[in-house]
């Protein structure tokens, strides 16, 4: 039995958006990493991380997806999130320490379903946009912590 479709349609709303809506995913919506990571889990949902704002935001997913279909998921300009994050806390074991300091928000940029031709189901997903690193500013960020906690 799947869980994740029963939890989606238990979700208030007719329409896909709508009932994601209804859980705090919208587009433009700031989302804690860890958070889409549970509820593409809890939901059924792939959800997708992009490092290129224009290719986000810009281009529609299902020409994405099948232009990179063949490129290993590494090297790809965009990662699904659990992938993204079974390699980050792998790599570095402090990583959720780190998140939980430093939360890392990601922006919803689209809700939507893909639809496989080869076996007719349609997947739903998300895509979000990764900050950037000019978007941190490390000065206020240092300087807004007590004056032992800085580097």
């Amino acid at each position: 039995m799947d869980n994740t479709k029963a939890a989606r349609d238990a979700l208030p709303g007719t329409t896909i958006p709508e009932k994601l809506a209804s859980i705090g995913i919208e587009r433009g919506r700031m989302i804690e990493v860890r958070d889409l990571e549970e509820i593409g889990r809890d939901y059924g949902i792939v959800v997708y991380l992009f490092f290129e704002k224009d290719l986000a935001t810009n281009h529609e997913f299902a020409q994405i997806e099948n232009e990179f279909r063949n490129v290993p998921e590494y090297e790809r300009p965009y990662v699904k999130v659990d992938s993204f994050l079974k390699f980050t806390r792998e790599n570095d074991p402090s990583f959720n320490r780190t998140l939980d300091e430093f939360p890392l928000m990601i922006e919803i940029v689209t809700v939507g379903e893909l639809h496989d031709p080869q076996t007719g189901n349609a997947q739903l997903f998300i895509t979000g946009l990764m900050p950037f690193l000019e978007d941190f500013d490390v000065d206020t960020d240092l300087l807004s912590q007590p004056k032992e906690n800085r580097c």
